[in-house]
């Protein structure tokens, strides 16, 4: 029984990494040599010029500046703005929590729609501005509730000594919370970074300026591109160039360029991933 389990197991993770191994090895395996298949577990002619083609190209400079803004800066200002309001509603004696609570709950469930969120978002003044990007995710209700159940958890016993040393309710948070609450904050760093690394939907609904499009927005213009031709025409390649790409060793090195950097943020934060999620969900 042992051995039908161990190799159960290695079946899926082979079935779960290889298409992740796959990618990689087209992304830097020879164009025309890709279009003859039969490139399945090692590039069979080296290249790196799928990754040259990449970079060379100046809008993935800007979509890159974009992307990494948004998601340093959304993440900090979301964490900051659903941290001060889960906190808040730690509190049982706070006046109308159970107001606050149920349309945190609503929000959840229900939206105004596309059209009305559009409408808003023009009236606002955000239309074609980083802002977009930052302010309508300021606060994340999935995150609050798992924040309110932690904050709930530390003893009170540290606000009253602090109330008694002069502090105020933001000291408290910034000097005093926060920093005994690393497993929820690095479990929210996560969840708002990988969001916000990952979204393009908003860029195509409410950026029209080629110059404020992130990474994911170019990558999905890329990934509908189909002929050889188009892909050539956008990225500006010379017919020798385009001899040793082709667009399918093009797009694998897109998929690389716009995953690695997020994955790489995962080691940092597993430790505290598990404790975070478990310890703010029990109860709240």
């Amino acid at each position: 029984m042992d051995t039908v389990i161990y190799v159960s197991l290695v079946f899926i993770v082979f079935i779960t990494l290889y298409p992740f191994y796959y990618t990689l090895v087209l992304s830097f395996n020879n164009g025309i040599d890709t279009s003859r298949g039969g490139v399945y577990f090692w590039p069979r002619v080296f290249t790196l010029e799928n990754y040259i083609q990449v970079f060379k190209d100046p809008a993935w400079g800007r979509a890159s500046f974009i992307s990494v803004s948004r998601t340093v800066i959304g993440t900090a200002c979301t964490l900051i703005f659903s941290g001060l309001f889960a906190y808040g509603l730690s509190f049982d004696n706070l006046r109308f929590r159970k107001i606050y609570m149920s349309i945190l709950l609503f929000s959840m469930y229900f939206s105004g729609g596309l059209i009305p969120y559009f409408v808003l978002l023009r009236a606002l003044g955000l239309l074609n501005s980083f802002a977009v990007y930052i302010i309508p995710l300021l606060m994340d209700s999935f995150m609050v509730l798992i924040m309110i159940a932690f904050f709930k958890e530390i003893p009170r016993s540290l606000h009253e000594s602090a109330k008694i040393d002069g502090a105020n309710d933001l000291i408290i948070f910034f000097r005093i919370i926060l920093p005994t609450s690393k497993p929820v904050v690095a479990t929210a760093s996560l969840f708002m970074g990988v969001h916000q690394w990952n979204s393009w939907f908003d860029a195509l609904l409410y950026v029209t300026k080629d110059h404020m499009r992130p990474l994911q927005m170019i990558l999905q213009l890329i990934l509908r591109e189909t002929q050889i031709e188009n892909i050539l025409q956008i990225h500006s390649l010379t017919q020798r160039q385009s001899r040793r790409i082709n667009p399918e060793s093009y797009k694998m090195a897109v998929l690389i360029v716009t995953t690695v950097p997020i994955v790489f943020v995962y080691p940092f934060a597993q430790k505290y991933f598990v404790k975070g999620i478990m310890m703010g969900s029990v109860k709240l």
